[in-house]
């Protein structure tokens, strides 16, 4: 069928909207008409040439939409459900059979190649392939293909264009701080960034009951924004040049919990000296390749130190979207507020504004 799509031609280059032809779907696979999708940075990593595939390429994994055809062997959904769109795994390698979904043996294959794993690619351009199946699905598209792993039926009465960063960066903050570190109540959290992730991991701590959330964040909005979401402080790093200093002044023992999302090697390593005894530092976000890993290996003996290493969130999406999607409709975890959407044509203005940071998390509507 012919579909429209954002389509990136060569590494770090602007998105263009393209008419693509998209297969049918397969035994195994899921048509999904593509309501909204979120702007993710791992989107950008892979834009960037930080992936196995080369453009021309469709990216976009937050999807959500309802379901137009499955194939032979789909029993999970129907024609006419409401999905979110989430990574996918194979489900029966020894890591999703003790439900870790996320260190599933196959994920490099089933996410990250830009084609099925026969090789085959569920794109093309007057005739010539174009990397897909991006995390089961390339959904920077009005349709897209899925698969019953990576789908999550949506309950009806909820908007469903707005619920697929659910998917991966909402996911990913709030089950870093419910599921990675299973932050006790009373706790003390540091979040590092104020971004979607970061403010969904706020409000995970906040639901967790932890007695005191501090988020770092150079923004100004996105710091008000985390005071009104439940953070007790909120940092400016350009206020704060000596972070360790600066938490000890508010938690003079150190926090229980650090939760990175930036990536930046300096912070990291700061984020080891804020860490109280048996402390832990829960890492989501990308650092450069090289990368050591942060803190002094002394120290980390000392006083019983952890680095996490995160993927989404640690999270089983077929259990942890829907408990997420509880607490939203309870009022509990309001992430629609961190959301502006735009057309999906006006991608590259999403980008930008996202990069000035006057937005936190786009999601992006299909034209039409």
């Amino acid at each position: 069928m012919k579909v429209k799509a954002a389509v990136v031609r060569e590494t770090g280059g602007d998105f263009a909207m393209a008419d693509l032809e998209l297969d049918d779907p397969r035994d195994d696979e899921i048509l999904i008409r593509i309501k909204g999708v979120g702007l993710c940075h791992t989107d950008l990593v892979a834009r960037d040439g930080f992936m196995p595939f080369g453009p021309p390429a469709v990216l976009g994994h937050e999807g959500s939409g309802i379901v137009e055809r499955v194939g032979n062997a789909v029993r999970k959904v129907k024609p006419g459900d409401a999905v979110g769109i989430t990574f996918r795994s194979c489900g029966v390698c020894a890591r999703c059979r003790m439900g870790e979904p996320a260190y599933c043996h196959t994920m490099p294959q089933l996410n990250y190649a830009g084609m099925r794993p026969d090789g085959s690619r569920a794109l093309r351009e007057d005739g010539t392939a174009v990397a897909s199946n991006f995390f089961g699905q390339s959904s920077f598209a009005n349709y897209a293909l899925a698969y019953e792993r990576n789908v999550v039926k949506l309950p009806d009465g909820i908007p469903v264009e707005l619920m697929g960063p659910l998917g991966c960066g909402v996911q990913t903050g709030a089950g870093g701080v419910m599921r990675s570190l299973a932050c006790e109540k009373g706790s003390t959290l540091l979040v590092l960034g104020g971004g979607a992730v970061g403010l969904s991991a706020v409000m995970a701590a906040v639901v967790r009951g932890c007695s005191m959330i501090i988020v770092l964040e150079p923004h100004a909005v996105r710091r008000k924004i985390a005071r009104e979401l439940g953070a007790t402080h909120a940092i400016d790093p350009a206020q704060a040049p000596d972070l360790a200093a600066a938490i000890r002044e508010i938690v003079p023992i150190g926090v229980d919990y650090a939760f990175d999302t930036t990536g930046i090697p300096a912070i990291l390593q700061a984020a080891m000296a804020c860490l109280g005894p048996h402390g832990t530092l829960g890492i989501v976000g990308v650092p450069p390749p090289g990368t050591p890993v942060p803190g002094d290996l002394l120290s980390v003996i000392t006083f019983g130190h952890t680095v996490k290493g995160i993927i989404e969130g640690d999270s089983e999406p077929d259990k942890f979207i829907p408990e997420l999607i509880q607490l939203y409709q309870a009022g509990r975890f309001p992430f629609d507020r961190l959301i502006r959407t735009y057309p999906l044509s006006e991608i590259n203005r999403a980008i930008a504004d996202q990069h000035k940071g006057d937005c936190i998390k786009v999601v992006l509507l299909p034209d039409g």
